[in-house]
């Protein structure tokens, strides 16, 4: 399986609460992007052994066991808490340092129409994400099933709509 650097605490990074303290004990979890279902992540290169779900930071908020976070090639979100499990931050929509979107396609929109038609099968609806004129759709905003998207609300006229998905 191939393995890709987490951009978000990737190499020995360090994590701070809002106030500036080391976030001692923090978690981090891994979920697929949008959602919150579990994603695995990785201890190193090879991808063989999982991190634990959530990550717990050590006394210097870094994480642990040679500080590196190893992902999929799949879009994730990471949540960031302190220790009692207050949020500190979200981050979604994340990819590994080097995946590529191998599958994009592009639409315009004509007001009317909410279906459309992607040039590939998505077999994981975790595995895509949506932009109309550049802004994030969130989940709930459309469905895919199969070759077809479609939105609950047809995307306004001439809006730019980006696909993409690996």
């Amino acid at each position: 399986m191939a393995v890709f650097l987490s951009p978000v605490g990737g190499v020995a990074a360090q994590f701070f609460t809002n106030t500036g303290a080391v976030l001692t004990g923090g978690k981090l979890y891994t979920y697929a992007a949008g959602t919150t279902t579990p994603l695995a992540s990785y201890t190193t290169s090879a991808g063989t052994v999982a991190r634990t779900n959530p990550i717990v930071l050590d006394a210097a908020g870094r994480v642990p066991d040679g500080g590196e976070i190893w992902i999929t090639s799949a879009s994730y979100k990471f949540v960031l808490k302190d220790s009692t499990d207050v949020l500190i931050a979200t981050y979604d929509n994340i990819y590994g340092v080097g995946v590529s979107n191998t599958n994009p396609d592009n639409f315009t929109g004509d007001g009317t129409t909410t279906a459309f038609t992607l040039s590939t099968s998505v077999a994981n609806e975790n595995t895509i994400s949506v932009y109309i004129n550049g802004v994030y759709q969130n989940r709930n905003t459309f469905s895919v099933s199969g070759t077809t998207l479609t939105f609950s609300e047809a995307p306004p006229k001439t809006s730019k709509i980006e696909v993409s998905y690996n």
